[in-house]
């Protein structure tokens, strides 16, 4: 069985220039055609708002939904390392709350990490839960439980002040015991710069070429789903939504002209029942 990946092997996939992939799952079948594909990571992302519930961003997730969508996921890739999303309000409570949140989607929901979205200003919270054994993956640049304040979904370190900023947030995240950095929409120049100022692994997501590893949406991959939009950031694999959407379009054409079910989707009466015998069953009369 396939071993999930430990933090010490992590770093050292940085130390040794091989590239880690990392793919979001919310499910138990996602999750297990993810592991057998021969994923190194599985994120449940707080994605799944927009992608599986339905939400215009990932706000309204809860903290039960991550937990929720994690157990499938862990049940789903068991020898893989699960990294759950911490959503919005479950975390900048203080110390205390956020270890409280975070260990639920350890103990309920089966994670092996957690995931915090923002810079120096998490960095006791992200201290305390490493001391208490809670691996955490840091999240800059494009931070979409922000995506109000920050105005929309756009290239994050464009500036010199911004690119600084996230420099010295990467370094404080490392130092508060943070295992890696995911890398969101930012300046291929500034991934490779933080990705080189730090010994822990950055993971990218439209940030270029540089990064220690790299992460997509599984939908996206997979254009899994109805309406999915076109991305500079994300490279589709397959078009299952299509494949699905024709497939359903057959089954309820085959349906309405009685097409489906045939004979060999049936199941004959045994040839040593009695018509007697069938027709008292289903409360008629033998002939």
């Amino acid at each position: 069985m396939k071993q999930a990946l430990t933090l010490p092997r992590l770093k050292a996939m940085k130390n040794q220039n091989k590239p880690i992939a990392m793919l979001t799952a919310y499910d138990y079948p996602s999750a297990m055609l993810a592991e057998e594909a021969g994923i190194d990571m599985i994120l449940v992302g707080d994605s799944l708002g927009n992608v599986v519930l339905g939400y215009d961003t990932t706000i309204p997730v809860k903290l039960e939904d991550m937990i929720y969508h994690t157990r499938a996921v862990v049940r789903g890739a068991p020898g893989t390392m699960v990294v759950t999303d911490m959503p919005f309000a479950t975390y900048r409570l203080g110390p205390e709350a956020t270890f409280r949140n975070a260990a639920r989607l350890m103990q309920e929901g089966g994670a092996h990490a957690v995931k915090l979205e923002g810079g120096a200003e998490l960095a006791d919270e992200i201290r305390l839960l490493t001391s208490a054994g809670i691996p955490v993956l840091g999240h800059l640049g494009l931070t979409p439980q922000s995506v109000h304040q920050i105005g929309g979904y756009k290239v994050q370190g464009k500036s010199h002040e911004e690119a600084e900023k996230m420099l010295q947030d990467a370094k404080a995240l490392e130092q508060a015991g943070a295992f890696g950095i995911v890398l969101e929409l930012v300046t291929e120049e500034l991934a490779a710069a933080v990705t080189h100022s730090i010994s822990i692994p950055t993971i990218g997501i439209g940030a270029g070429r540089v990064c220690d590893g790299q992460v997509l949406v599984y939908h996206d991959l997979l254009r899994y789903g109805s309406g999915i939009r076109d991305k500079k950031m994300v490279k589709s694999y397959a078009d299952i939504g299509d494949t699905i959407r024709s497939a359903i379009t057959q089954y309820v054409d085959e349906v309405k002209t009685k097409a489906f079910p045939e004979e060999k989707h049936s199941f004959p009466l045994d040839q040593n029942s009695s018509s007697n015998s069938v027709a008292k069953l289903y409360g008629g009369e033998g002939k």
